[in-house]
């Protein structure tokens, strides 16, 4: 289960199949989800699974969640393969929020919910305001209406080439090819000798990966 405030981190690493879904009394379902690419060294890890409570920390009159890395003086225990962080932040209305960051990290602010100024740049609900590496200071105005909640999301550049298609992550078209094989030949075997392991029993159907474009995927930074 995750709930409001709270983290589930799914690990694919050589390969992982699982399910979403919600709970028969909910009728929104609000949150987000981000998609970590694993640097080359680590990228055939074992697959895994985290669940983490960040507590509510006060700083400064804000109120912060650190879910990954460290940020206010928090340290989110969940293992990640590359120095990261992430951080839910509420900030009262009318107020400013200064955040001291790694000048080694990129750093994205993605809006949540109200409207605010990140370093001098105007964005609401559903934006994210990039800031590339370098910056010491990331600061969030909130509008004098309402309290704003933003993510600070943030990690050293991966510097790396990969292709994103579908379900699959991999650093060449042979090997989208090949990991769509797999995937559809753990779907045909339902087998404890997949790299997928075997499905539950209570899944009915499995999603089946779309057919290739007819061109060669890209890699792109």
């Amino acid at each position: 289960m995750v709930r409001p405030g709270e983290l589930n981190v799914m690990t694919a690493g050589t390969g992982i199949a699982h399910s979403e879904f919600s709970t028969p009394n909910t009728s929104v379902l609000h949150g987000v989800q981000l998609w970590i690419a694993l640097p080359a060294d680590h990228r055939f890890t074992e697959p895994a699974f985290h669940h983490y409570v960040p507590p509510i920390v006060e700083h400064g009159g804000i109120r912060a969640a650190v879910f990954l890395g460290s940020l206010f003086g928090q340290t989110s225990p969940v293992e990640m393969f590359s120095p990261l962080v992430g951080a839910e932040i509420v900030v009262p209305a009318g107020s400013t929020a200064r955040l001291d960051v790694d000048v080694t990290f990129e750093h994205g602010v993605l809006v949540d919910t109200g409207e605010v100024t990140v370093s001098g740049i105007a964005a609401s609900t559903g934006q994210l305001i990039y800031h590339e590496p370098g910056v010491e200071t990331i600061t969030v105005h909130a509008s004098t209406d309402l309290d704003a909640r933003v993510l600070l999301l943030g990690g050293e550049p991966l510097n790396e080439r990969i292709i994103m298609w579908w379900n699959l992550i991999g650093r060449s078209h042979e090997e989208i090819v090949q990991f769509r094989t797999e995937w559809e030949q753990a779907r045909r075997d339902n087998s404890s000798a997949t790299q997928y392991g075997a499905f539950p029993a209570e899944w009915e159907s499995t999603l089946p990966a779309p057919e290739l474009p007819n061109t060669r995927l890209q890699p792109r930074g």
